[in-house]
């Protein structure tokens, strides 16, 4: 009997160890064919954000931020904001002055909000950041420029642009006119507004955007719109309008 025990404990031990063996094994491959997917994904080009992107979940809102998310305006701007008419949204009105209802160009950084694309174009010195909503483009400087001091106010204002690390792009903006609104229910910003704005390349197709207006002359505090996510659109040709 104590042998025929012993037997059945060593065949039981045996079918343990093999067991584990299996395991370990099938473990291995799994892990080993993880990391040749891994390999085999394309890495995100270094300093390069070359094609068609596109805002995601943004509908046609085209709001930089939440009317409960934006800072105190200064009585100068609260005197343009009651002045304003949207033509739809929660103020519309009938025949409201919206400027993109007035034949003017949507500005910056409206347009970075509308549900149509846009294309990074990479050339010596600088992007070119192209829109298919009005085909405007704006210039982003990556040749170690500053912003001129006197630069003439203009609808998307002057760009310079530079690389934090392998994967950050960082914009900062100036020298823009006070004809635009921050959304589409009037909010103003001045001459003096300055815009940074960081696009972190997450993987080969996705890109998180952040933005931070400063402008003291129209609000107390700095505007941060929440964070979003940017797809890019493999194939994709901005199409003609």
């Amino acid at each position: 009997m104590l042998n025929q025990r012993l037997h059945l404990l060593t065949y039981w031990i045996a079918a343990l160890v093999a067991a584990l063996a299996l395991s370990s094994a099938a473990f291995a491959q799994a892990g080993a064919r993880q990391a040749a997917s891994k390999a085999s994904a394309p890495p995100a080009p270094i300093h390069d954000l070359t094609g068609v992107w596109q805002l995601q979940g943004t509908g046609s809102a085209e709001t930089l931020a939440p009317d409960a998310d934006m800072p105190p305006m200064t009585p100068w701007a609260k005197v343009k904001f009651d002045a304003e008419k949207p033509g739809y949204g929660i103020r519309g009105v009938p025949d409201g002055n919206d400027p993109i209802l007035q034949c003017d160009p949507i500005g910056f950084p409206r347009i970075m909000y509308m549900p149509m694309p846009f294309e990074f174009v990479k050339t010596t010195g600088r992007f070119l950041q192209f829109f298919e909503r009005e085909h405007e483009y704006r210039s982003i400087w990556t040749d170690g420029r500053s912003i001129p001091q006197d630069a003439d106010p203009a609808w998307y204002g002057y760009a310079t642009g530079h690389w934090e690390g392998n994967d950050t792009f960082v914009v900062v903006s100036g020298g823009f006119n006070d004809k635009t609104w921050l959304g589409p229910t009037g909010y103003p910003h001045s001459e003096d507004m300055r815009v940074i704005e960081r696009y972190r390349r997450v993987d080969l197709d996705t890109l998180l955007y952040d933005i931070t207006i400063t402008d003291p002359k129209a609000y107390a505090k700095p505007v941060v719109g929440p964070q979003r996510i940017m797809k890019r659109k493999p194939g994709a040709e901005i199409e003609e309008l």
